[in-house]
């Protein structure tokens, strides 16, 4: 699969270089062609860099690795907003978390879709800190982390499906994109168990055996 990844930061990295080891191609797209091109070097061999809009043309899979403040703008200056990510998977693993209050300042997966018309997104990768996703694989006590996704087109979820794995993550499908918002939700609660309380937010959520009746 080949992969453009809209930013140059830690997500790019803790995602992208576990996807260039499973085989993808993979190019990272910054707007300092200098830290893109550091990022690609550390990412391993094969990992290419470029501009913004470079990674967005590159991409059948497109990832927006930025903060989340900065995502519209970022897609507005690959040119999404006219098209150019038309009929790809756009991957939004953002977060527009309020600090010290823990609220949700946005629905991110809306706004990265009304401004990425006619690109299949996925809203996934973002509940877990980016240390989590730089561990090879992500295990905890036997069992693999995991990852809630959320999408419309199923050729969108499949690509997103097959990532989640090659991360060595089992994926959870979570329902069409309408429901993006409730994952974000969800990580803004389980940010301020975490951060706020210095609770461990697994002591919530019996096992499935014990779920339902």
């Amino acid at each position: 699969m080949r992969i453009g990844i809209l930013g140059a930061g830690n997500m790019a990295d803790a995602l992208g270089t576990p996807w260039a080891r499973a085989g993808h191609e993979v190019l990272v797209g910054g707007r300092d062609a200098g830290r893109a091109a550091a990022l690609a070097a550390r990412m391993g061999s094969g990992v290419r860099s470029g501009t913004l809009a470079e990674a967005a043309a590159f991409g059948e899979t497109v990832l927006i690795a930025v903060h989340a403040e900065a995502a519209v703008e970022v897609l507005a200056a690959v040119g999404a907003g006219e098209g150019a990510l038309r009929g790809r998977t756009l991957i939004d693993c953002t977060n527009a978390v309020v600090p010290g209050s823990f609220l949700l300042a946005a629905p991110m997966a809306e706004r990265v879709a009304a401004a990425a018309p006619g690109a299949h997104v996925v809203k996934a990768f973002n509940l877990c800190h980016v240390d989590v996703w730089r561990l090879t694989p992500p295990v905890f006590d036997g069992v693999p982390l995991g990852v809630p996704l959320c999408g419309d087109d199923p050729g969108a979820l499949a690509d997103v499906t097959a990532l989640i794995r090659d991360l060595g993550c089992a994926p959870l499908p979570g329902g069409g994109l309408a429901r993006a918002g409730l994952l974000e939700a969800t990580a803004a609660f389980l940010i301020g168990l975490w951060l706020g309380e210095g609770a461990d937010a697994r002591s919530a959520v019996p096992p499935l055996s014990h779920s339902r009746d």
